[in-house]
């Protein structure tokens, strides 16, 4: 077994076990400690503190020399060249409001590059995973399949998946960019969670996906779920993806979805 099977496997079982706890303890109105963060609309739950908790104590006890980052401990580093990079509930509005979007993120890092990830999708009954060089897969109750994104898609027949910042001045802007995007576009999704909308791009439900503020563990898993579907994450010009903008699409939408992108300056606040 090669070490990024291992760390896969790792993840796989981790992000499983955080997910039957979330649904396991949530409670029927809704999680029970609701704080913001950065806005009112930015918001963490005391499931979201937990969940991280249980995946780095599990993780720590098989590899206890390794490093972390999570959206809400933070980083913590490591002696071992692997760091395990942590979204214990991306898309917490959908959890908050009982909506299916939102999914546990694991991804583990080998010297700075994603090397395996795992996103799991409790209420979808779901579990998609990629290892670099092995491929994308989803899992299913009924069965196992590679992932491949859609390829060569028009943009006036593509399906975008989209999201918005918490900021509202930062929100009003990116509608502007939605002015110029809507138009070109077969239509629009924003379905609240970034690794969903990554994993739904690898397995072909979604043509292409741009957001600008999302964080390093939003995408880490998603992302590399995308490459190993064929599929391209990049920022403009061809910058790494970050908080500056994400945009993720298989060949030949990709580099349609940038061109429409730059002239409507989606980086300006």
């Amino acid at each position: 077994m090669t070490l990024a099977q291992e760390l896969l496997e790792l993840a796989v079982a981790t992000a499983r076990e955080a997910g039957r706890m979330l649904i396991d303890k949530r409670p029927a109105d809704g999680p029970d400690v609701v704080q913001t963060k950065s806005s009112p609309t930015d918001v963490v739950t005391q499931m979201d503190r937990a969940a991280e908790a249980l995946i780095i104590e599990r993780i720590r006890a098989a590899r206890p020399g390794d490093g972390f980052l999570g959206e809400e401990g933070g980083a913590q580093a490591g002696a071992s060249g692997v760091r395990w990079v942590v979204d214990p509930i991306d898309g917490t509005v959908n959890y908050l409001y009982d909506l299916p979007d939102w999914a546990v993120s694991i991804a583990a890092e080998v010297d700075g590059e994603a090397v395996a990830g795992a996103v799991e999708m409790p209420r979808r009954g779901e579990t998609y995973t990629a290892s670099r060089g092995g491929g994308a897969r989803l899992h299913t109750a009924v069965g196992t399949r590679d992932l491949r994104v859609n390829s060569q898609v028009p943009l006036d027949k593509a399906l975008l998946g989209t999201g918005f910042g918490y900021d509202a001045a930062r929100r009003a802007r990116q509608a502007q960019v939605l002015t110029g995007v809507l138009p070109a576009v077969r239509d629009i999704r924003r379905g609240g969670s970034c690794c969903v909308d990554l994993c739904s791009l690898a397995a072909g439900r979604l043509d292409a996906y741009y957001e600008r503020g999302v964080q390093a563990w939003d995408i880490a898993a998603g992302a590399l779920i995308v490459q190993e579907a064929g599929g391209r994450v990049e920022g403009l010009h061809g910058a790494p993806a970050g908080p500056e903008l994400t945009m993720a699409a298989g060949p030949g939408t990709f580099e349609a979805l940038h061109d429409l992108l730059v002239p409507l300056d989606p980086l300006r606040d």
